[in-house]
């Protein structure tokens, strides 16, 4: 007595039942390394095409230093004294006819905008020229609140000094504010390695996505 061949059906029942169950875990994995990667994409573009200014105006009523940390003994570090600084040379070139310094204690117990007001008036800026914003602990604090000052001194045009690095994100921060800027770099007052500015970079594209999908609608802040 012969066997009969397997039907169609039957073989296709047994090639299912041989089929590995679908590896949810790694596709999972794989469409979060996706989105990441899409995410960094996304604000690597945005730096790119990031606004450096809204305005064709070369004198301003005030210059904005955007804050930087102190060192743990409350002495400005390389950085907050580069854009410190430049915006002394820029008070003294005319740019505008005041400084705001604005950071809070972000990172430290030093207020990151007292200690730069001590580095202008050092460098010979007198404390009338001298505006300090205590309060803010991000960019997206240092632009709104020095948007309420302006607005309450009827002041409505700034030049915006940061390091270069940094002033991609705060472009897209500040062209939400209701007034006229423009980015202005601070250049770095000693040479640095290629490792630190690529860390630097790699760190602010992170700043740059997290502002872009969480920042700008949790922090959003109206002068």
């Amino acid at each position: 007595m012969t066997s009969r061949p397997p039907s169609a059906r039957s073989r296709i029942l047994r090639k299912r039942a041989r089929r590995k169950p679908p590896n949810w875990k790694l596709r999972l994995a794989l469409t979060a390394v996706a989105a990441v990667v899409a995410v960094l994409a996304w604000a690597g573009i945005a730096r790119s095409v990031a606004p450096t200014s809204n305005t064709p105006l070369t004198r301003f009523d005030a210059i904005i230093v955007l804050g930087s940390p102190a060192d743990s003994d409350g002495n400005p570090t390389p950085e907050q004294l580069a854009r410190v600084t430049e915006g002394v040379n820029e008070y003294k070139r005319g740019t505008a006819p005041r400084l705001i310094l604005t950071g809070g204690a972000a990172h430290n117990r030093f207020v990151e905008a007292r200690v730069m007001a001590r580095t202008a008036e050092a460098q010979g800026i007198p404390p009338s020229a001298i505006y300090v914003e205590p309060q803010a602990t991000d960019t997206v604090q240092n632009a709104c609140y020095s948007a309420r000052l302006m607005e309450a001194h009827g002041w409505r045009s700034a030049e915006v000094i940061s390091t270069a690095y940094h002033l991609p994100r705060a472009g897209l921060i500040f062209n939400s504010q209701q007034l006229k800027w423009s980015a202005h770099a601070a250049p770095p007052l000693s040479p640095t390695t290629s490792a630190y500015d690529t860390a630097l970079a790699a760190v602010e594209v992170l700043k740059t996505a997290r502002y872009l999908i969480w920042a700008r609608w949790a922090d959003h802040c109206e002068p």
